[in-house]
Parts: structure tokens; C-alpha cells; sequence
């Protein structure tokens, strides 16, 4: 037990370490990042509970409605309104690229419960697969949502609202693809690595914009501050 959880937490600790240790500009409050965690791995048994309902009493007729529409944005929506409430006006919510801490966090505190369950039902051959794929494209996915967060609280304009939006329909987008490769079994050379490939490109180049926009915020302050 203690080597399969060993094995399921570890792809998440590692991603989280990586965007963290990748933060120039502060040393970010261990305790809202841990809560955020928390809350991104609270959060797994509603949305679980919700899509069992939802395929209990048959409300979607069509499996890719159930397992890609649906599954994604809920997914997806409570992350994001987890971030809106917990995250968005919080005094240590100090710079754009803390948006892609505090969505890696919520993103993979979700991913690792969800990760345990899984090895615990399928057991320890399925980690490898399970680190490269789910783990990190949740990670990527809150990566994603936490950038345009952090845009849409430090935007000097009226664009705030804009942001927010985005911060939600770009990672449910990317989900949904996601979710679509996987759903049409489409083989991995064609679909899932080149999908995984764009992400990771994507993903850090959101993580070099929020630097830019990070630093920009850093010298206005301080101008504003000698």
C-alpha cells in the first residue's frame, strides 16, 4: 500500500516542483498552496459522485455526450470556481504567475486522488501511463486556467471578465480534446503523444508569458515603491 501511493503521488509532487521551482519572484504561502491541493483533491469524490449519478439514471444517450462533454466540464468548472472563490481575491494572489501555481495545485490535488483510486483498482503496471498522461495533462490543464487567472486579476484594464472566461473555456477546451483522442481510440503515433507534445508546448509558453507579465507587474510596483 504504502509503495502504491508512493507511486501515485509522485508524478504530481515532481509536476508541482517543476512550476514551482520555476517562481522568480516569491516564495509563495506553503499553506494556500497546500490548501489548494486540498481542495483540488476534495473535490474528486463530487465530481465523481455527480458523473456516477449522471450515468446511473441515463442522462446523456450518447457515451461521447457522457464521457468527454460532460466529464471535461465538470471537471473543469468546479476547479475553476474552486479558484474564483478560495484563490482569486486573496492577499497572497500577489503576481500573474502565482494563477499558475494556484491552478497546477487545485488541477493536481484532483489528479493524485484520482490517481490513488485508479492504481488501486487496476494496480501499479498502469502508473507509468497514468503519470504521462492524466497527471500531467491535468497539471497542464491548471496551468493553462491558472495563466489567464492571473491575467484576468492584474489586467489594468476592463478585460478582467474577458480573462476569467478564458481561464475556463481554454482549459476546458484543451480537456475536451483530450478526452476526444482518447474516447476515438485513435492510435498514439497519430493522437495522444502529438496531443501531449502540444500541450507541454503550450503549457510553457503560458509559463514564460506569466513570467513576462510577472516581471512587468514587479517593476511597476516597485517604481510605484523605491
Amino acid at each position: 500500500m504504502i509503495i502504491l501511493l508512493t507511486v501515485a503521488i509522485a508524478p504530481s509532487l515532481a509536476l508541482f516542483s517543476y512550476f514551482y521551482l520555476r517562481d522568480q519572484f516569491s516564495s509563495e504561502p506553503s499553506r494556500l498552496l497546500l490548501n489548494c491541493f486540498i481542495y483540488g483533491a476534495v473535490l474528486t469524490f463530487p465530481i465523481m459522485f455527480i458523473q456516477y449519478v449522471f450515468q446511473t439514471e441515463g442522462v446523456f444517450t450518447h457515451l461521447f455526450a457522457q464521457n468527454v462533454l460532460f466529464a471535461s466540464t465538470v471537471e473543469e468548472f468546479f476547479k475553476w470556481l474552486v479558484l474564483i472563490i478560495a484563490v482569486y481575491r486573496h492577499i497572497d494572489f500577489e503576481d500573474p504567475y502565482d494563477g499558475i501555481l494556484y491552478g497546477a495545485s487545485v488541477s493536481l490535488g484532483f489528479a493524485t486522488v484520482e490517481n490513488v483510486l485508479y492504481l488501486l483498482e487496476f494496480g501499479l503496471q498502469t502508473a507509468f501511463i497514468r503519470a504521462f498522461l492524466p497527471v500531467s495533462s491535468h497539471a497542464l490543464f491548471g496551468v493553462v486556467m491558472g495563466y489567464y487567472l492571473g491575467r484576468a486579476k492584474f489586467t489594468n484594464s476592463n478585460d478582467g471578465r474577458k480573462w476569467l472566461f478564458w481561464s475556463l473555456l481554454a482549459s476546458l477546451v484543451l480537456h475536451i480534446l483530450y478526452n476526444s483522442i482518447l474516447y476515438s481510440n485513435t492510435s498514439w503515433s497519430y493522437g495522444v503523444i502529438p496531443f501531449m507534445l502540444f500541450l507541454w508546448w503550450f503549457g510553457l509558453r503560458k509559463v514564460k508569458q506569466a513570467h513576462q507579465l510577472s516581471l512587468t507587474h514587479y517593476h511597476d510596483h516597485t517604481s510605484l515603491h523605491p
